[in-house]
């Protein structure tokens, strides 16, 4: 199954929305309410794809910032309870414990994390049932896509996590689709969404690539000013005492994230150890069949405690003697010759 995980809302935000090949409005309310600080939630504007208000929200006072950046820090968490409790879930309706369960089969996965533009995680996950031993051997007859289907939904809104007096689950939208050989969903098609989402970094919210250390070195960036709000907030709760383990502070540019964007169970396929030691290895090879060998071996550190001064090229005096002898026509910065 192709599954996409999301976050709750925490406060209305500006999007792009579709329908039919067309373009809606915004967020287009009849009755719309006045918040407390007087803005009015609405928006009829039908936004472009590329527009900087994408994910900037409708009344920013009103936005969760808090919850915002709680949801990222402890959103690996809650994908590790969602995982017991798909398994828990399974084999309850399955009518086996789960160590029965594991002699039966095994239910492994492969997720990625994309950033939304209002600068929240989904996860997005293909969650396979095996046999016993892995992808190597066939899951039992009973083992059905709508049995596993049935799990991942009662898994998604079983779980939550608590931070700062805050309970944090999962949205309420949630996509679930079986992968197949053929039609709309295949697995050519999944490889490709799971390669645009891995690329998609944290950068589309309008935020850092570096470390931020306090509000003054913040306030040295031209930033969005959605993105430097849920950095400060970021900041302001690394300094609460008992949120030190999300280590907040440290992973304000990640907007609290701070899990893997890639993740899978150890079943799914082969590890990541094995994958650079055959990319070693190719290499290795590809150097002995074209003859170019490495001079040292992998782990030699080469150290260079000599330097000479080998001399310098020619000075602008040095070209203009140059070409006067040998009768070329040096280039001029204007962009002719001279």
């Amino acid at each position: 199954m192709f599954v996409t995980l999301t976050a709750p809302s925490f406060g209305a935000v500006h999007v792009r929305r579709e329908k039919n090949g067309r373009v809606l409005p915004c967020h287009a309310r009849r009755n719309a309410v006045t918040c407390p600080h007087g803005r009015v939630m609405s928006c009829t504007a039908k936004h472009g794809p590329t527009e900087d208000r994408l994910g900037e929200p409708l009344c920013p006072d009103c936005y969760d910032y808090t919850g915002s950046v709680l949801f990222n820090a402890v959103s690996p968490e809650l994908w590790r309870r969602f995982t017991e409790a798909l398994r828990r879930r399974f084999a309850r309706v399955s009518g086996l414990t789960l160590k029965e369960l594991r002699d039966q089969l095994t239910i492994s996965f492969a997720k990625v994390a994309e950033y939304q533009r209002r600068g929240v995680v989904h996860f997005h996950a293909v969650i396979r049932l095996d046999g016993p031993t892995g992808p190597t051997s066939t899951p039992p007859p009973w083992a059905t896509a709508d049995a596993l289907a049935q799990a991942v939904q009662h898994a998604v809104g079983a779980v939550t996590v608590t931070a700062a007096n805050h309970t944090l689950r999962w949205g309420a939208q949630l996509d679930i689709r079986q992968i197949t050989m053929t039609g709309d969903l295949t697995e050519q098609a999944v490889a490709a969404y799971i390669a645009k989402y891995a690329t998609k970094a944290a950068e589309c919210v309008g935020t850092l690539d570096r470390r931020i250390h306090n509000l003054e070195e913040l306030g040295l960036y031209r930033l969005r000013e959605h993105a430097r709000r849920l950095i400060a907030e970021c900041l302001r709760l690394g300094a609460v005492e008992g949120l030190a383990d999300l280590r907040l502070a440290q992973w304000a540019h990640m907007l609290g994230f701070r899990g893997h964007f890639s993740t899978k169970s150890r079943r799914y396929s082969t590890t990541l150890g094995a994958l650079r030691a055959a990319r070693e290895e190719h290499m290795r090879t590809e150097q002995i069949t074209t003859g170019r060998l490495a001079l040292f071996e992998e782990d030699t550190v080469l150290v260079v405690a000599h330097w000479e001064y080998a001399g310098q090229g020619l000075s602008a005096g040095d070209q203009i003697l140059a070409a006067a002898l040998t009768g070329t026509r040096l280039p001029d910065v204007s962009g002719g010759t001279r």
